[in-house]
């Protein structure tokens, strides 16, 4: 039989077609072209395998492709060139990894011959990605470019998930090679998914059995393990109230009566306060970030603690365990459940209410339904959680705009919450929109963002207008850095240095994208502009005016225990 030899550049582009990708998000340049000349082919016509999404940056084809993957559960991919094209990835990189998104970079790189050189636009990705990836590698001959592929998504998608980086020399891309499909399914040394222990399971399912005042804290594994329904199993079988992460807010229903809230800094008062109440603490694909634990030496001191994580490297790291069950929460959580008795916890469960009724009068009701004065995020952000009904997938900023949105909009779905967690990517939000709507686009993206971070990435409109990516994209817009003004007006003497925003005309800026889009800067005004948002084709940008000192509530101070929330601020 003839041997089909073909570039090394089709030889990617055929790979990424055995991993059943359908959409890629780049930008070109010198180093990648030979791969853009063979994706030419592939994006039209007869061999059209792909649609190729022209970003505006290459850090929003990083973010573009996590949006796309949170929301999708597959691989999100860019291709991007060499040199700048490569290191402004690299904040997308460190986002995904901290996150735990499966995404693919490509990266062009100059030729073999010229590494070492100082050639123009050369650097060491590699090197450089390696401490903020799960893998980065670089292929040095078109025979490797269909095994690195392959290992890139079984790496990027298994175990527990996170970012690959393909370092991709132009000679590797013009050379011919043979055509030979591979099929990455076992890395030595890796073990994705680690066989779970029987004590540890049994272990586990005594404690919780005896537990009188069990507290299930839910993380993101449970959405990436797709363990929704087990999860239910679980918590519904022994009577857990289940608090849950940031990540990990559309992993259970809003409307679920045993979701008593969200962990952290700016979660639910009443989770916060029974953590240091509970007698059993199960965590469940979480990783104890300093975000929801607060002052580490202080947090649940009380409890017995449960960790339920595919990575064992989490275990302990920052909160001692008692009992840690390494395996995927998908088969964790029903061998523990089979062991369980049928429980109720009634009176532990009624304990709750009245600190949500506390945070409620406090904090909830004045948020989302003033009185008078300015507009609030809370309202803006409680406004567009019923016109959508629970249905429609949340992407943030990052700042006071992603507290909000996470604590007020409603999730009945699952995969339904994409932002920027461990990383706090400021420019995050508009990018991982468009991406989200590629990834499912069949539910209503809705985006809020503050002013500091549309500006960031402000040029991805560029983006959505070319593509008409049906972004709602509503900007809550308080002419500040709104959550550094808040920390500076609460711990730095209301010294506000440098985070008051002199803001363009969004109007002129939607008009110049050809993006319609609306206002609101009285409250009477609220609910036919986002009917107006919602009831539209095509991308919308809805504008409003939120009072310039709205501040997030509650809040754990730095340095302070988790039960330590304020309800208000007194300056």
């Amino acid at each position: 039989m003839q041997q089909e030899m073909i570039s090394g550049g089709e030889i990617l582009i055929r790979a990424l077609i055995e991993e059943g990708v359908k959409t890629i998000f780049g930008y070109p340049g010198g180093s990648i072209m030979p791969v853009f000349d063979v994706l030419y082919d592939y994006t039209r016509g007869e061999k059209k395998a792909f649609d190729h999404i022209l970003v505006r940056h290459e850090q929003a084809a990083t973010h573009a492709a996590e949006g796309y993957a949170r929301v999708s559960g597959e691989v999100g991919v860019c291709i991007v060139t060499s040199g700048p094209g490569a290191t402004n990835t690299l904040t997308g990189v460190a986002d995904a990894m901290l996150d735990s998104t499966p995404i693919v970079v490509i990266a062009g790189q100059v030729g073999i011959g010229a590494l070492g050189t100082d050639a123009f636009q050369e650097v060491d990705l590699v090197g450089v990605a390696q401490p903020i990836s799960k893998w980065s590698y670089q292929i040095r001959r078109p025979e490797d470019v269909a095994w690195a592929v392959s290992r890139a998504f079984y790496i990027a998608r298994s175990g527990r998930p996170g970012p690959v980086v393909l370092d991709f020399p132009k000679n590797a891309q013009v050379d011919m090679a043979e055509w030979k499909p591979q099929h990455v399914d076992f890395v030595r040394s890796y073990v994705p998914c680690p066989t779970p222990s029987e004590a540890a399971i049994a272990s586990a399912a005594e404690l919780i059995n005896a537990a009188e005042r069990p507290l299930a804290l839910v993380g993101q594994g449970v959405e990436l393990g797709n363990a929704h329904n087990e999860l239910l199993e679980f918590i519904e079988k022994a009577d857990i109230p289940a608090a849950r992460t940031l990540l990990g807010l559309s992993a259970l229903p809003t409307g679920h009566p045993l979701n008593v809230g969200m962990l952290g800094m700016h979660g639910n008062y009443a989770p916060n306060v029974k953590e240091q109440e509970c007698d059993v603490l199960i965590a469940i694909g979480m990783r104890f970030s300093d975000r929801v634990t607060g002052l580490v030496s202080a947090y649940a001191r009380q409890a017995k603690v449960i960790h339920l994580d595919i990575d064992r490297s989490e275990i302990d790291k920052n909160v001692k365990t008692d009992v840690a069950v390494v395996g995927d929460c998908k088969v964790t959580l029903p061998a523990i459940t089979r062991l369980l008795k049928k429980d109720s916890h009634a009176e532990w469960r009624e304990s709750f209410r009245p600190l949500y009724e506390l945070e409620y009068e406090k904090v909830i009701r004045p948020a989302i339904h003033p009185a008078d004065g300015p507009l609030l995020m809370g309202e803006v952000v409680n406004a567009v959680a019923e016109a959508t009904g629970g249905e429609a997938v949340l992407v943030t900023d990052v700042g006071q705009n992603q507290m909000f949105a996470s604590r007020y909009f409603k999730y009945n779905r699952k995969r339904s919450i994409v932002t920027s967690g461990g990383l706090g990517t400021m420019g995050f939000g508009l990018p991982a929109a468009i991406g989200a709507t590629f990834g499912a686009p069949g539910r209503m993206v809705c985006l809020f963002m503050g002013d500091g971070g549309m500006q960031m990435s402000i040029q991805e409109l560029g983006t959505i207008m070319e593509q008409q990516a049906p972004v709602k994209m509503v900007l809550l817009n308080n002419n500040y850095l709104g959550n550094v003004r808040q920390w500076q007006d609460m711990f730095f003497g209301g010294r506000q240095s440098f985070t008051k925003m002199m803001n363009p005309d969004y109007q002129k800026v939607a008009e110049a994208y050809a993006i319609s889009y609306g206002v609101v800067t009285e409250r009477a005004d609220l609910e036919a502009e986002v009917a107006k948002m919602v009831a539209s084709d095509g991308p919308y940008l809805l504008e409003c005016a939120i009072k310039p000192e709205d501040n997030v509530l509650p809040m754990t101070p730095p340095g302070k225990a988790v039960d330590e929330m304020l309800l208000e601020i007194t300056l």
